[in-house]
């Protein structure tokens, strides 16, 4: 703030100040009024930080993935019930007798009507899951699929036109419209999950050259994905940020000489290994799948 300074005093003559009384004073010198508002303290002006309590525990946020047939949805269907299934790979019809026989049937409700990305939307968004306690999309790799089409028919150029592939937007913008398409489906997951519903997603598998700046790189599995060689607009790395819980299931295979060899055993795993990308926020084991599994040892 300026500083107003006061007008000085000047001395008079000397004869003038013999003309004077000895008892005479100078006038009082002149000051000007700061009227301007004063500057808040530095502590009015800083926001206070808001302390609360531990939110209520919300539901899991899962990945399953694997080799074809290996039983992901079948795990999936012996989760905390009921389990809204939203069969986008049309395997419900096929594992029932099985479901069945592992009383697994009644713990599930199939979702009807969706066929793609708007009824996917539309179905998350709708009433009706107050006592639904799981929500399967099985599988997220079809739901990629149905991105694609929808961004497709809804996200012309910066041209204006409608293209028929990914690449016909040029430069990796495809790529970044699909993934911005796919982040709307787990934002609806995000409002289920905070609702206490666990949400799964159902994976198919590939396997991906794993960069090592330490040495040789690797092959590994890891989800079926977008996940452009640039690294960016990645389905896949967003999608492993996240889950609570990336569980990879793979036969048990033993190779020697270069031969594989297995008894048909399966195991899963919670932690990165260097033959799959895994995690999970409350367990690194790994487990092996021989009818004694239980989703609590995972799900507390």
């Amino acid at each position: 703030m300026p500083t107003v300074k006061t007008m000085p005093t000047v001395a008079a003559p000397e004869s003038a100040q013999a003309a004077k009384p000895a008892t005479a004073a100078m006038p009082a010198a002149r000051t000007i009024k700061n009227t301007m508002p004063a500057p808040p303290s530095a502590t009015a002006a800083k926001a206070k930080v808001a302390f609360g309590t531990l939110a209520k525990p919300a539901g899991h946020r899962i990945v399953v993935y694997g080799t074809g047939g290996i039983g992901k949805t079948t795990l999936c269907a012996a989760l905390h019930g009921p389990v809204a299934f939203i069969d986008l790979d049309g395997s419900l019809p096929v594992l029932g007798p099985r479901l069945a026989e592992q009383g697994l049937a009644d713990n599930i409700v199939p979702v009807e009507g969706v066929t793609d990305w708007k009824s996917l939307m539309a179905a998350l968004d709708a009433d009706g899951w107050d006592e639904i306690k799981t929500i399967v999309i099985d599988t997220a790799t079809k739901a990629e699929a149905l991105a694609l089409a929808h961004t497709l028919k809804t996200k012309p150029t910066d041209k204006g036109q409608y293209v028929t592939s990914i690449e016909g937007y040029g430069f990796g913008k495809g790529y970044v419209l699909v993934a911005e398409t796919f982040n709307e489906l787990l934002a609806r997951l995000d409002r289920h999950a905070r609702a206490g519903r666990n949400v799964v997603l159902v994976c198919h598998e590939c396997t991906a050259t794993v960069p090592n700046p330490e040495g040789e790189d690797w092959l590994r599995y890891e989800p079926r994905l977008q996940n452009p060689p640039s690294g960016k607009a990645s389905i896949r790395l967003t999608v492993k940020e996240w889950c609570d819980h990336l569980l990879f299931i793979g036969y048990d295979v033993d190779v020697k000489n270069g031969v594989a060899k297995g008894g048909g055993t399966k195991t899963m795993y919670t932690s990165e290994r260097p033959h799959c990308m895994a995690k999970s926020r409350t367990t690194e084991g790994a487990y092996l799948l021989d009818g004694t599994f239980d989703w609590n040892s995972i799900i507390h």
